[in-house]
């Protein structure tokens, strides 16, 4: 993976790049507001004005097939974001509240690809086709059920019939979900118990296998929706193709503390390996809370899970293309970032205030990547 960095006055873009002679080009970019100062409005047309301006030159020749929008205050700025984009949106665009902890009010995360076909399918679905397969992506589903509990059930259950029109199953195509909780102290439970009451439906168990995922708070804009869905799913794949990650010697099996998720996914392609890694605290290998209370150990420990994880799939940092931190208080900032920072320089990254599931973790981080392979 190669770095690069960009600044447009009161922007600045990171930028990591994967790219092949054989099938296609892949980027992260993240795009960040360097001035807090400035209102929302200017910062929207600053930071889409830059993306605009990268799309046509560092990037020409590559197509964003999803991208995330981090908004501080979702209620008021989400349709403001919606008419920049005139509701015409060229891939799977997630719309997300997660403050930044910059103190700014608006980040931008995208993915992009080189050599792909896209377009939006009538259930919701963003087709991506590159070779022998179909990327499918969907972003920002939800519904206004009664609780958390029961929106989550409906979600997957649209999802699953969404997956059903394109020959695709849960259990064999699904490779990464986002489930933003709003309020995840009181309605993440509800949201647990509905996938893993779903996911037996689908012949995911613990004798099968789970979906990499990321559950951690999040709102959108109407508050009576308590649960944000995005995924991720690849149509072509085969099983042997696909390799789940455990970290036995660092983490647990996540059924063992009743919940349903895989720690990391690879799935491998003719030229390349992608790396799925969820999200990922300071747990030890009996599910337990390593260093309660101290920022510094958890990151140390998160960095080291996270680093079994990749060692285990044949990769490491180095395959990393993005970052998302999550943090549980915005006065570990800080902290978190001057780590970071010293470690990571280059690799594209945001922060977000955003509690995780157990209240004793006070940091988790996600990161997807991609490594040459060579099959003969």
């Amino acid at each position: 993976m190669t770095y690069k960095h960009f600044s447009f006055n009161d922007i600045s873009a990171e930028l990591s790049s994967f790219t092949s002679s054989e099938q296609g080009n892949e980027h992260h970019l993240m795009i960040h507001i360097n001035n807090p100062q400035l209102t929302y409005n200017n910062q929207l047309t600053d930071l889409l004005e830059s993306y605009q301006s990268i799309l046509k030159h560092e990037l020409a020749g590559a197509t964003p097939v999803f991208q995330r929008f981090f908004l501080s205050d979702i209620a008021n700025q989400k349709e403001m974001l919606e008419d920049a984009l005139c509701n015409d949106h060229k891939c799977a665009t997630s719309i997300v509240e997660q403050p930044l902890l910059d103190g700014t009010k608006i980040a931008l995360w995208v993915y992009l690809m080189t050599d792909v076909k896209c377009r939006k399918l009538n259930n919701g679905l963003y087709e991506v086709k590159q070779g022998d397969y179909t990327h499918l992506w969907l972003a920002a589903a939800c519904n206004r059920a009664s609780n958390a509990e029961y929106q989550m059930r409906l979600i997957f259950s649209e999802y699953i019939m969404q997956l059903m029109e394109q020959n695709c199953t849960l259990a064999a195509n699904c490779m990464r979900t986002w489930i933003f909780v709003q309020d995840i102290d009181n309605n993440y439970h509800g949201v647990v118990k509905a996938r893993n009451e779903v996911f037996v439906t689908q012949n995911l168990t613990p004798e099968t296998h789970y979906i990499s995922s990321t559950g951690i708070q999040g709102r959108g804009s109407d508050p009576k929706i308590k649960v944000l869905f995005d995924a991720y799913a690849v149509a072509g794949v085969k099983p042997e193709q696909i390799k789940f990650l455990y970290g036995r010697t660092h983490l647990n099996p996540t059924y063992e503390y009743g919940v349903s998720f895989e720690r990391g996914t690879v799935v491998e392609y003719h030229d390349r390996k992608h790396i799925l890694i969820s999200g990922t605290a300071s747990i030890n290998n009996k599910g337990e809370i390593e260093h309660p209370g101290d920022i510094r150990k958890q990151v140390e420990r998160l960095w080291e899970n996270v680093e079994v994880l990749l060692a285990e799939a044949g990769a490491d940092f180095t395959d990393m293309g993005q970052f998302i931190v999550y943090l549980r208080d915005i006065a570990d900032y800080a902290v978190v970032r001057e780590m970071y920072d010293q470690r990571f320089p280059d690799t594209p990254k945001v922060f977000t205030l955003a509690p995780v599931c157990r209240p004793g973790w006070l940091v988790e981080m996600e990161c997807m990547g991609v490594k040459s392979i060579t099959n003969n």
